[in-house]
């Protein structure tokens, strides 16, 4: 593919569309000459009232309520953003991975636009929108390092640039996020599990209950929780009907086997990281997805990177989850380096690692779920 960077991209308005799982989101933004920001709208309906009650989302519903919700949501963005659509440079949405039929509504919505208005359309992968969004907030310098932690995510990245992604480390079996939803259905705790757990986490004893730390001492960065989860489930069944006091104590149970699994993991991907040639002036790890939001992980994330000498970075809660803005801001990333717009026939994909070139294994981005 021929690179050829875009000048003068401070002019440039991009429309970001965001319809992967279930949130629906839309989001003007432009990126100026210096590599900063502004996020004139960023849009956000959220489906958790829509699917708390089966505990976990469904597709079906997920994909008609993007049907209904996106073009109020694109008008509602560009209103705020004190624009019109003649305004908007091009068009950008998720197309993948992700749940396939919001991965259709969102891309054949950016489609028509593009095409209506003879504007560029860039199909973005999810997951970069996450990798970027640092150099969002943040401007960082590659390469820098990725926790990706979410329903349907956890992996660790190195960032080497745009379209330059090495996946050192992913889950072989289920993604932490998932973990946390699942331990919190079976405890009867509201959805989505990991504020509920962590919520219950902190009434409760961590050391009461014997639980695995999976994968600690493995030569390898993946990560693994279905045994974790079992566990959980195993402690749980002994001593039913679960008292109050039981499930908190369960809770921080499952906190603790999980803050020490990812200290094992991070641990060893910061001494790797740190070890390169290429670091930057200010090394850093970045925190993505909705788990980032957990404030025990986040402050063993901030002590290994004080450990470690470099910058740990949590973008605002709200650009870690689903969201427009970093769909947008990842084409204008990949517009300031050169890469060309996608043709109107591009096609979503429920599965669409970042790194392809890495071996296939649960959880490495191939599979569409909520991240």
């Amino acid at each position: 593919m021929s690179k050829k960077p875009i000048k003068n991209l401070e002019q440039f308005k991009i429309l970001g569309i965001e319809t992967s799982c279930d949130e629906t989101a839309a989001a003007v933004v432009t990126r100026l000459e210096d590599g900063s920001s502004v996020i004139h709208s960023d849009m956000v309906y959220s489906q958790i009232d829509e699917h708390s009650q089966f505990g976990g989302v469904v597709p079906e519903l997920a994909a008609r309520a993007h049907v209904e919700k996106l073009d109020g949501l694109i008008a509602q963005a560009l209103e705020k953003a004190d624009c019109t659509l003649d305004d908007i440079d091009a068009f950008a949405a998720t197309s993948g991975p992700g749940l396939i039929g919001g991965l259709m509504v969102g891309l054949m919505s950016a489609k028509a636009l593009a095409m209506v208005k003879h504007k560029p359309l860039y199909a973005i992968n999810h997951l970069e929108g996450h990798a970027l969004t640092a150099r969002l907030t943040d401007q960082l310098e590659f390469p820098y390092l990725l926790l990706l932690v979410s329903g349907g995510h956890t992996q660790l990245i190195l960032v080497e640039g745009v379209d330059n992604y090495q996946r050192w480390g992913t889950t072989i079996d289920d993604a932490l996020g998932e973990a946390f939803d699942k331990t919190a259905k079976l405890l009867s705790l509201p959805y989505p599990g990991g504020p509920a757990v962590e919520k219950a986490a902190l009434q409760g004893d961590e050391n009461r209950f014997d639980l695995p730390v999976p994968m600690r001492g493995h030569k390898s960065l993946d990560f693994s929780f279905s045994g974790l989860k079992t566990a959980v489930r195993q402690a749980a069944t002994n001593i039913q009907p679960l008292a109050e006091q039981d499930v908190s104590d369960i809770c921080a149970g499952f906190q603790k086997s999980v803050t020490a699994t990812l200290r094992d993991r991070i641990s060893r991907a910061l001494k790797r990281y740190s070890e390169l040639d290429n670091l930057p002036a200010e090394p850093a790890l970045v925190v993505a997805g909705g788990v980032a939001a957990n404030k025990q992980i986040q402050a063993l994330l901030k002590s290994l990177c004080d450990e470690y000498e470099v910058k740990f970075v949590a973008p605002p809660h709200h650009l870690c989850t689903d969201n427009a803005a970093m769909i947008a801001w990842a084409a204008l990333e990949r517009m300031a380096h050169g890469f060309e717009a996608d043709a109107l026939d591009v096609a979503p994909r429920s599965r669409w690692p970042l790194d392809e070139g890495a071996a296939s294994k649960v959880g490495s981005g191939k599979r569409g779920a909520k991240a």
